[in-house]
């Protein structure tokens, strides 16, 4: 704490990192010997990472500390994200860079005989997310912080995280991420903000004074033990904190006497079922158990976290009546929506306010970002089990559902089954969707295309009753990360060519369109790309043993692992080429790598079965000498942002092919174009606003559009055994499924044929095959011209800095948060 003080000097009444690069060596020399009790020479390289992650937190303290207090102080606004997963990655460089110190860091280090990449590569991700849902969180806080806007993250601190994946005979093995095992140096624990959050039990009311009251009895206490993260804003001297709940029970005190009378089962279950809450991110649900588990995880955080938004508020503020004036909560996606609920519990039972008053402020607080159209994702939960675990909550949805039908018998007469499609319960479940549409001043979708279809068709019948809440938020990602860092190399071909405002104003990457016909240019984007796919190609043989040729076009499909999201359609025109070659072994086509990355939930088994033929296809592919290196299929395993990191500034050709209206937005599609892929993609989500900006001759369009397949949904009509009867190449490829080609096992694959056949294909890969393929070939002969390909992908990086989470958190802070935007250092 002393060294980060005295690093800092004080300007215009600011802090400022103030240090060199001998300074740092002393620095980084005793922090080692501090934590170590040994010399620099004598450690390991973890214990080096250990050393320089710790100081350079200790940087960071007294920022944290002085944005603390100066929100504090000018009582401005605070914003506060509530999610389920926030997939932060390696936190050294983002932290170095931000910090400004990067380039000082690492010759400091390499004085020392320290490379201070590869102590960057000892970091571990944090296991706090799975996916695009969490990394936009991690993005969102990032651009928070960057605009100066007081904004916080509140999640769960999982010990196992989602789950390490290892790719074991072609199949995807689930084993427990245990990022935490070398401890985590960013974080500290703040065991003097801890909260108690309540099930179970049951509910006893009264009269105190006329006024009805509710007391919660018998309950199982969880203790809520808050970890805090800071969230370092680029050159500007804030620092904002991500707060993660642990739940640990309320005494640590070992049951001894149940242990010594044999009851060693008793003695240690308490522990362990409370400890499980924060053990894992998204634990199966097909069975109640785990219903209850992700119930209790939901409620859990959300509790602990606007209890403590309240005591921290009453402490600096003091009248309750005006919270709403001083704090937002935001909920990303339905996870957090008991946020709601909660936050009525509060005011009404332990601030003594009126339900009406209550409600108000609740309302003009919560702000809900619905990501999906999915049913599966849309959560409910049975009545039974809501009202077992959470009975006043319950109560308190049961008197919020029953105001808001009220509404709807009195505004839709006689109309039962649309009221019961609209009630937060019915059917015997608690709806989490719609609770979050009526207790928010605002929903918004993230991509102009999701949130139309949330207007006019998912939600229509909210969208009517409620119109002025709905509103469009199109995602965005944080440049400084998924450029500045991934991408050193492009980023100094940036700043050369239009300087370095596009840093803190991502829109000025339009001026790089101006240096497009320079021939010096166009090469040098061509030798960036070949430097970043040679680096992958090391990894790849690293962790794969394939050799890919560098020369060829990496074509990328890089995600979750879904059906909607269409890796079979992919796989299914891979091998389809695999059988032009094996025809035609001298076939003209410029050789494809092509790689894959992503995770399927352990429960959903059509998901793994599409990983294990992705494999069984690249086993098959590679080992074939016949057709003679021209295509390379890899399956990278255990997809993270770091591995993202590597892939994306290497990628070619972007696949973006979701079944049109599926997928919200995307923003790996904004991740791959900021540096300098070419997208192939249907016009769903954030697809259609790329196209937009850069035009239909820089990106490559095929596939069905949102009105035919929201047609086919409405009116039926589809039918893929017509598709597959007039398309020998289909039947070809669907045979090879079943036919012992891949794997000798010939019922290995029936579960991916019955989907496109026996059960109509779901989301139209058989309908989008021949699309797919002329699109295809539209990429073979657009890369012919490396000089227009190489335009082209200059383009898509000049059209990018739309798509920054800056100018989404802009929107969001005007918009929906009532927050200032201030900018400091432009």
């Amino acid at each position: 704490m002393l060294i980060a003080i005295n690093r800092y000097k004080l300007l215009g009444g600011r802090c400022m990192l103030s240090i060199d690069k001998n300074s740092f060596k002393r620095d980084y020399n005793n922090k080692f010997v501090q934590l170590h009790g040994k010399e620099l020479k004598e450690g390991s390289n973890q214990q080096k990472y250990e050393a320089l992650g710790s100081l350079v937190r200790d940087y960071v303290i007294s920022t944290w500390m002085e944005t603390n207090n100066k929100y504090n102080q000018t009582g401005e606004k605070q914003v506060y994200y509530f999610s389920m997963e926030f997939l932060l990655g390696r936190l050294l460089g983002d932290c170095l860079l931000n910090l400004g110190i990067r380039d000082i860091c690492k010759e400091a280090l390499s004085e020392l005989g320290i490379n201070l990449e590869e102590i960057e590569n000892l970091e571990h991700d944090q296991g706090l997310g799975n996916g695009g849902l969490g990394r936009l969180a991690a993005c969102f806080l990032d651009s928070m912080a960057s605009l100066n806007i007081p904004g916080h993250g509140c999640g769960i601190r999982y010990k196992y995280g989602f789950f390490e994946q290892k790719i074991v005979d072609s199949q995807q093995v689930e084993a427990s991420d245990n990022w935490l095992r070398e401890g985590n140096v960013w974080e500290i624990k703040k065991q003097d903000k801890c909260e108690i959050v309540k099930f179970g039990g049951s509910v006893i009311s009264g009269e105190v004074d006329g006024k009805l009251t509710f007391t919660h009895v018998n309950y199982e206490p969880v203790l809520a033990v808050p970890y805090d993260t800071p969230i370092v804003g680029y050159e500007n001297e804030v620092v904002n904190t991500l707060r993660l709940w642990s739940a640990e029970p309320v005494s640590n005190e070992f049951d001894f006497s149940s242990f010594s009378r044999g009851d060693f089962i008793k003695a240690i279950s308490y522990k362990n079922s409370v400890e499980a809450i924060s053990l894992v991110l998204y634990p199966e649900d097909s069975f109640y158990e785990g219903k209850m588990l992700r119930l209790k995880q939901q409620y859990f955080f959300v509790s602990a976290g606007i209890q403590s938004i309240v005591r921290h508020f009453k402490k600096h503020n003091g009248n309750i009546a005006i919270f709403d004036e001083k704090i937002a909560i935001h909920i990303n996606d339905t996870h957090p929506t008991l946020a709601i609920p909660e936050l009525m519990r509060i005011l009404l039972d332990e601030e003594g306010l009126s339900w009406e008053t209550a409600w108000r402020i609740t309302q003009n607080t919560i702000s809900y970002t619905n990501h999906t159209i999915l049913a599966e994702a849309l959560e409910k939960w049975p009545v039974d089990m809501f009202k077992n675990l959470l009975p006043r909550i319950y109560m308190i949805v049961e008197e919020i559902n029953r105001r808001y039908c009220e509404e709807l018998w009195n505004k839709y007469v006689g109309q039962w089954d649309k009221i019961a499609r609209m009630a937060i319960i019915s059917d015997g479940y608690v709806k989490m969707a719609n609770l979050a549409i009526v207790g928010s001043h605002s929903v918004n979708g993230v991509a102009k295309l999701h949130t139309e279809i949330l207007k006019k068709r998912e939600m229509s019948d909210f969208y009517y009753l409620y119109p002025s809440k709905f509103n469009n938020k199109t995602n965005g990602i944080t440049h400084r990360r998924w450029l500045l860092k991934s991408n050193p190399k492009l980023t100094s071909l940036l700043k050369e060519t239009i300087g370095d405002s596009f840093i803190k104003h991502p829109t000025d990457l339009e001026n790089f369109k101006n240096h497009l016909d320079d021939p010096n240019v166009i090469n040098r984007l061509g030798e960036i790309k070949k430097y970043n796919k040679e680096n992958l190609a090391k990894e790849i043989y690293k962790s794969n043993g394939i050799l890919v040729d560098t020369n060829s076009i990496f074509d990328v499909q890089v995600k979750r692992i879904h059906a909607y999201k269409r890796q079979t359609l992919n796989c299914l025109r891979i091998m389809e080429l695999y059988n032009n070659l094996l025809e035609n072994p001298n076939l003209d086509i410029i050789p494809r790598t092509f790689i894959f990355a992503g995770k399927a939930a352990p429960g959903y088994y059509l998901a793994k079965n599409i990983i294990e033929l992705i494999c069984r296809v690249a086993k098959t592919i590679n080992n074939d000498k016949r057709v003679n290196d021209k295509i390379k299929v890899v399956m990278l395993e255990n997809y993270n942002v770091s591995l993202a990191e590597d892939i994306i500034p290497a990628t070619d050709l972007s696949e973006q092919i979701s079944t049109t209206t599926k997928e919200a937005s995307g923003t790996s599609n904004m991740k791959f174009m900021m540096n300098g892929a070419i997208t192939i993609a249907t016009l769903d989500g954030a697809n259609i606003e790329i196209k937009d900006e850069v035009g239909e001759d820089n990106i490559i369009i095929f596939g069905l559009n949102a009105e035919e397949v929201l047609n086919y949904h409405k009116n039926g009509g589809y039918s893929a055994w017509d598709i597959w009867n007039k398309d020998k190449r289909l039947q070809r490829v669907t045979d090879d499924l079943i036919n012992g080609k891949y794997c000798s096992d010939i019922d290995r694959f029936r579960s991916i044929y019955e989907n496109l056949l026996t059960y109509n294909d779901e989301f139209f890969v058989l309908k989008d095959f021949d699309s797919y393929l002329k699109a295809q070939e539209r990429v073979n002969q657009l890369y012919i011209d490396k000089n227009k390909w190489q335009k082209m992908c200059g383009i898509n990086i000049a059209h990018s800095g739309i798509f920054s989470s800056d100018r989404t958190i802009k929107e969001y802070a005007t918009g929906i948060w009532g927050s200032t935007v201030i900018y400091k250092n432009l």
